[in-house]
C-alpha cells in the first residue's frame, strides 16, 4: 500500500467517524447518513475500492461475533422457527423469485448468473433496522427474530453464491451436489464453532486476566472463520456459534473481562460500521463507471432496477404473511403474532455490504458482470434509503411499542434485586456472626454495607416510577447521584490541582483517576 492510498483510507475511516458522530449527536441511524454521505462525496473524491476479502474476512467475522455475544442465546432459542424460516427458507425463496425475474427481464443472462444475484441480493443486514427498532422501542421479539436472522442468512446466501458462481462459470448445475454442499457448509461450520467455543472457554477458564482474555476475544472471530472457510464450510456459521456460547457463558468471566469487553466491542463496531456503510456509498462512481461501458441505455438500467428492487421488497412481503400464519395452523395453542409486527418484520429487509462484496467478488471476466454488480448496488441502496428512512414512521404509524416490555422488565429486576439483598444480607450476618461481638467499627463496615444494599434495591423500584417521587418530586436515589456526581467532579479537579502543584505523581493520579470512574460509572448504571 502506498502513502497516498494509506491517506486516502485514514481521511475515509474519519470522514466516516465524523458522520457517525454527527448521527449519535442527532438521534439519526447512522448507516443511512453514512450511505447518503458516501453517495454525496463520491463523484468528488478518487475511488475508493471495496475490497471483497477485506470485507469477508476483516470487516464481517467481528461485527458478526460482536453480535452473537450481545445476543441472547436464550430468546434466539424462543424463536429459532421463525428465525430458521427467514435465514433459510426467505433467502431460498428470495433467491428463487429474484433469479428468475431477472433472467426474464435479461434473456442475455444466463440461468446461473441470475439466481447468482438473486443469492447476493437475498440476505438483508439487521444493523440499520435493529438501531432504529432499538430506538424507537420496538418489541423484543421482533428485535430478537431481526437478529437471528441476520446472523445466520448470510451462510446461506454466501453457499448459494458459491454452487450459483460456479455454475455460471463452468455452465452446469447440479442441484444434488448444490444441496450436499449446503448441508456440508453448515453442518461443518456448526462442529467448528463448537469445537472452538469450548476450547476457548476452557483457556478462559484457566486464565482469569481480563487483558489476556480480550485479546484473544478479538483473535476468535478471525480463528473461526478462517478455520471454517479452509475447509469450505461455512465461517459464518462458525463465528455465530462461537460468540452465541461464549457470550451465554460470560458471566463465568471476571468483571474486568466483562467491563473491558463491553468497552472493547462497542468502540469495534462503531468503527467498523462506519466503514463499511460509508464504503457502500462511495462505491457509486465505481459501479456507473463499470455499467457504462455495458451497452445498455440509461433509462433501461434504471428500469431494471426499479423492477429488481421492487421484487426483493414485495418478496419478503409475500413470504412472510403466508408462512407466519400458515405455520400457526400447526400450533394452535400458541397466539399469532399482530399483523402489525409481521408488517414492521417484512418492511425491514435493508441489505447491506455483504451483499456488495458478494458481487464485486464475482470473477473479472464473467459475463454480464457490470450489470449484476449494478443491481445489486441500487438494490443494496435503494432498500437502505427507501426502507431505511420510512421504518421509523412505519413503527410510530402502527404503534408498535415495547412499553408493557420495559415496565414489565423494570418490575423482574426490582424482585430480582429485593431477592439478591435479602440472599446478601443473610450472608453478611452469617459472616458478622462467625466474627464474633463486632467492635465499634466492624458495625459501621456493616452498616455501610447494608445501606449500599438497600440503595440499589430501592433505585429499580424506584424505576417503576420512572426514577421521580410523588408529584415529580426527585427521589432519594436520583439525588444521591446527583450530589455524588457534584462531589466526584471536586474531588478529580482537587486531584489534578495537586499533581499540577508536583504533590501528586501522575501514576497515582491515573490510580485514583480509576476508582472515581468506576464509582460514577455504577452511579450511572
Amino acid at each position: 500500500m502506498n502513502t497516498t492510498m494509506g491517506l486516502q483510507l485514514l481521511l475515509m475511516a474519519a470522514g466516516a467517524v465524523a458522520v457517525s458522530a454527527v448521527a449519535r449527536r442527532k438521534g439519526w441511524p447512522a448507516p443511512l447518513l453514512l450511505v447518503a454521505a458516501g453517495l454525496l462525496v463520491s463523484p468528488l473524491v478518487p475511488g475508493v475500492p471495496l475490497d471483497p476479502d477485506l470485507v469477508l474476512y476483516v470487516f464481517l467475522p467481528p461485527l458478526l461475533y460482536s453480535a452473537a455475544l450481545d445476543s441472547s442465546y436464550l430468546r434466539l432459542r424462543d424463536v429459532k422457527r421463525a428465525v430458521a424460516l427467514l435465514s433459510v427458507g426467505l433467502v431460498l425463496f428470495t433467491t428463487a423469485v429474484i433469479g428468475l425475474v431477472v433472467h426474464l427481464l435479461l434473456p442475455e443472462l444466463s440461468l446461473a448468473a441470475a439466481f447468482a444475484l438473486g443469492a447476493i441480493i437475498a440476505p438483508p443486514d439487521a444493523v440499520a433496522a435493529v438501531a432504529v427498532g432499538r430506538r424507537l422501542g420496538l418489541p423484543r421479539r421482533a428485535l430478537t427474530i431481526l437478529i437471528g436472522e441476520s446472523l445466520f442468512n448470510d451462510a446461506t446466501a454466501l453457499t448459494l453464491y458459491r454452487v450459483a458462481i460456479g455454475a455460471a462459470v463452468g455452465g452446469t448445475v447440479d442441484l444434488l451436489e448444490g444441496v450436499g454442499e449446503f448441508l456440508y457448509s453448515a453442518a461443518v461450520g456448526v462442529a467448528i464453532g463448537l469445537a472452538l467455543a469450548f476450547l476457548f472457554a476452557w483457556v478462559f477458564r484457566h486464565t482469569r486476566d481480563s487483558l489476556v482474555e480480550n485479546t484473544l476475544m478479538l483473535l476468535i472471530p478471525f480463528a473461526a472463520y478462517l478455520a471454517a472457510e479452509s475447509v469450505h464450510a461455512s465461517g459464518v456459521i462458525a463465528v455465530v456459534i462461537v460468540g452465541l456460547y461464549l457470550g451465554n457463558q460470560m458471566h463465568q468471566r471476571g468483571f474486568g473481562t466483562r467491563l473491558v469487553s463491553d468497552a472493547v466491542w462497542k468502540v469495534t463496531d462503531f468503527f467498523l460500521e462506519a466503514i463499511v456503510f460509508a464504503l457502500i456509498g462511495l462505491q457509486l462512481v465505481t459501479v456507473i463507471k463499470g455499467i457504462g461501458g455495458g451497452g445498455y441505455g440509461a433509462w433501461e438500467v434504471a428500469l431494471y432496477a426499479g423492477v429488481v428492487f421492487l421484487v426483493t421488497v414485495l418478496a419478503r412481503f409475500v413470504w412472510m404473511f403466508p408462512v407466519t400464519y400458515l405455520t400457526r395452523l400447526f400450533r394452535r395453542n400458541e397466539p399469532g403474532p399482530a399483523v402489525s409486527h409481521v408488517v414492521i418484520i417484512s418492511w425491514a429487509g435493508m441489505r447491506g455490504v455483504v451483499s456488495l462484496a458478494a458481487a464485486f467478488a464475482i470473477p473479472v471476466g464473467t459475463p454480464n458482470r457490470d450489470i449484476l454488480l449494478f443491481l445489486t448496488f441500487t438494490t443494496v441502496i435503494g432498500t437502505l434509503l427507501v426502507q431505511g428512512t420510512t421504518f421509523p414512521m412505519l413503527i410510530r404509524r402502527l404503534r408498535v411499542s415495547s412499553d408493557q416490555e420495559q415496565y414489565e422488565d423494570r418490575l423482574a429486576e426490582a424482585s430480582a434485586q429485593q431477592a439478591a439483598l435479602a440472599a446478601g444480607l443473610e450472608v453478611l450476618d452469617r459472616l458478622a456472626e462467625a466474627e464474633g461481638e463486632p467492635d465499634e467499627i466492624q458495625k459501621q463496615v456493616i452498616d455501610q454495607l447494608k445501606e449500599k444494599s438497600w440503595r440499589r434495591s430501592l433505585t429499580a423500584w424506584e424505576r417503576l416510577g420512572g426514577g421521580t417521587a410523588q408529584g415529580g418530586a426527585e427521589t432519594p436515589s436520583s439525588l444521591y447521584r446527583r450530589l455524588r456526581r457534584e462531589m466526584l467532579q471536586t474531588e478529580r479537579e482537587t486531584f489534578v490541582r495537586l499533581r499540577d502543584e508536583r504533590r501528586l505523581d501522575d501514576e497515582v493520579l491515573r490510580e485514583v483517576m480509576a476508582e472515581l470512574d468506576f464509582e460514577e460509572a455504577i452511579l450511572e448504571r
